[in-house]
């Protein structure tokens, strides 16, 4: 037989032990629903009308005048050649093929020639300087031949040749395109791998690519439609930057096989980045086990006035701790300091840093993500937005970051050792805990008022959420809204966190939310609407007892076994009815309480 759940004053709240002893717990008292407070954000992806032209793609080499390359010097016609260094100072297509052990391509045309190199079986090394180096011209085209495989490799140092700092395998100060289906190594252990201080294009061809530096840089651009790259490095994968034209150095790919371990980040750019596709596989800063400690330096625990006791006020903050690892170098998966769009795509990241990091606002409306970071997984400066996807993180410090949090689709499930989803700083600022410390806690009264912000807000309206999260389940400085979608989360263990926490109002009108976590610091939603919340304090539960909800006829509407042990449940689902009645079993303990 079932004993009846009691539902306790709230000033008996601190006399609560174990699983079984129930009760209601508040929220701020505001019935006014959240709102984002900010005009919505109008995202602008990189207009791809005229990001590759034909010619981009063109691979026809039918009348290339041949060049062939033999050890120490070389032989052909309409180009000039000094020892190994090849000249080519006229428009047209030329066919390369041998090695060289020690020598150069040059192309140094006037400003409105295009050239296009055919590499057949080439093999260049230049022992001080760039295999091959475009000094001047309106476009090269570099494309490999069908069915061939060529080599670029350059020594330990690199000497001038003239007033351009060449230090890549390829090095452009002009437009660059590669394509074909061909294969390219590179190996420039003192330098870059290509460098385009123009745009650099790639329209196919494969690449393994071994760099003490980028693997591939564009200063204006790096727009990638199709290839399959292997890049080791000593710095990012992917860049763009322009130090001279903020607006410029954006980073396109639309498709391709990226298989990437970078000592910095894997695709950087300081521009605008949009992926509308590509298989990416991305180990940056040695992985996620090398990633930034992090310290939960909180005051907690006492009775009485003791910081962070009950009925006490009390302060918190979570400081970072450095590691020998060098926190000047950035070690994120994906990074831009403008906007980014993500399109779709399956991405592997396993990240020192932030695995999806943007300066701007981010947005993800498809694609799949494997994501294991040292921390966060995705982090927006400014607006992070999900609208679809698949996103799994099994491994971070915080999972969602942004000054505010949009989530209207998608299928998202994470696990943080820090707060699950996190609107403009959370723990990592400064405020208030403690039970009747912070508004909503048990025992209503206080504020988290130093990272309370107007500006932020979490708004989830659609998808699928999982959260298991070490410190607070759900965290917004400002309004927390849900008005659809699906939500589970497994919060903090620890009463210095709760499974939600905001710092304005807290709102339902809809959707399903299934929320346990320790009860010391818990906020519940007040609904706007019809549809009824459930917010119990059940003690002290152990992991894997069983929760359910059922109607008046016996129905049962939720089930859940949490995996973590909790002293709360806030429950709400379109078939619970604000007013109406329901049986609430937990364990062997059960109740009936009014929706509200």
């Amino acid at each position: 037989m079932k004993k009846t759940i009691i539902i306790l004053s709230l000033s008996l709240a601190l006399l609560l032990t174990g699983c079984g002893a129930t009760e209601p717990f508040p929220t701020d008292g505001s019935t006014e629903p959240a709102t984002s407070g900010s005009t919505p954000v109008e995202y602008a992806p990189i207009d791809v009308t005229n990001l590759f032209s034909d010619r981009d793609y063109e691979t026809d080499y039918k009348n290339a005048a041949p060049i062939t390359l033999q050890d120490t010097t070389a032989s052909g016609s309409g180009v000039s050649i000094n020892g190994s260094t090849v000249t080519i100072t006229q428009e047209g297509a030329y066919l390369l093929s041998g090695s060289l052990t020690d020598g150069m391509i040059i192309v140094d045309t006037d400003s409105e020639t295009k050239v296009q190199l055919i590499l057949d079986g080439a093999s260049i090394h230049s022992e001080t300087s760039a295999p091959i180096y475009i000094k001047q011209a309106d476009k090269v085209f570099i494309t490999l031949a069908e069915g061939s495989t060529n080599s670029l490799s350059c020594g330990e140092s690199y000497t001038a040749i003239d007033d351009n700092n060449i230090d890549a395998a390829i090095f452009s100060k002009d437009d660059l395109t590669l394509n074909g289906t061909g294969a390219l190594m590179i190996s420039s252990p003192a330098g870059h791998g290509i460098v385009s201080k123009d745009d650099l294009r790639i329209t196919g061809g494969s690449y393994d690519i071994t760099a003490a530096g980028h693997g591939l840089a564009g200063k204006d651009a790096v727009s990638i439609a199709a290839g399959s790259f292997i890049i080791q490095c000593g710095k990012d994968g992917i860049h763009g930057e322009n130090d001279e034209d903020a607006t410029l150095g954006s980073v396109y790919i639309g498709g391709g096989s990226f298989d990437i371990t970078a000592e910095g980040d894997g695709i950087s750019t300081d521009a605008a980045m949009q992926l509308a596709g590509g298989e990416y596989t991305l180990l940056c800063g040695g992985g996620s086990e090398y990633g930034e400690a992090h310290t939960d330096d909180m005051f907690g625990g006492g009775m009485g006035g003791s910081p962070g006791g009950m009925g006490g006020r009390g302060y918190s903050s979570m400081t970072p701790t450095s590691t020998e690892t060098d926190t000047s170098v950035s070690a994120k998966g994906l990074k831009s300091t403008g906007t980014m769009t993500i399109l779709g795509g399956s991405y592997h990241i396993n990240s020192a840093d932030d695995a999806v990091h943007s300066n701007s606002d981010l947005t993800v409306s498809e694609g799949t993500f494997q994501i294991a970071t040292g921390d966060d997984g995705f982090h927006a400066d400014d607006a992070l937005s999900i609208i679809g996807g698949t996103i799994v993180i099994t491994e971070s410090y915080e999972g969602l970051e942004g000054l505010t949090i949009e989530v209207s689709g998608g299928d998202i499930t994470l696990k943080a050792s820090d707060d699950g989803l996190n609107a403009a700083g959370g723990n990592d600022e400064s405020g208030f805990s403690g039970m009747g410390g912070r508004p909503g806690g048990m025992g209503g009264f206080g504020g988290d008022q130093f990272g309370s912000s107007s500006d932020s807000y979490i708004v989830i309206s659609g998808g699928q959420l999982t959260v298991d999260a070490d410190g607070d389940g759900i965290d917004s400085n400002g309004d927390l809204t849900f008005s659809g979608g699906y939500t589970v989360v497994e919060g903090p263990t620890n009463s210095g966190n709760g499974p939600l926490d905001y710092g304005g109002s807290g709102t339902l009108s809809g959707g399903t939310i299934i929320i346990t976590g320790s009860s010391g610091m818990a906020q519940s939603l007040n609904s706007t609407g019809s549809q009824g919340v459930f917010a119990i304090n059940v003690g002290n539960c152990s992991a894997g007892t069983q929760v359910t909800i059922s109607d008046s006829s016996g129905a049962e509407l939720v089930s859940l076994t949490p995996q973590k042990m909790f002293g709360c449940v806030i429950v709400s689902t379109p078939e619970i009815q604000k007013g109406e009645s329901y049986t609430i079993d937990i364990g062997t303990d059960s109740g009936t309480f009014e929706a509200q």
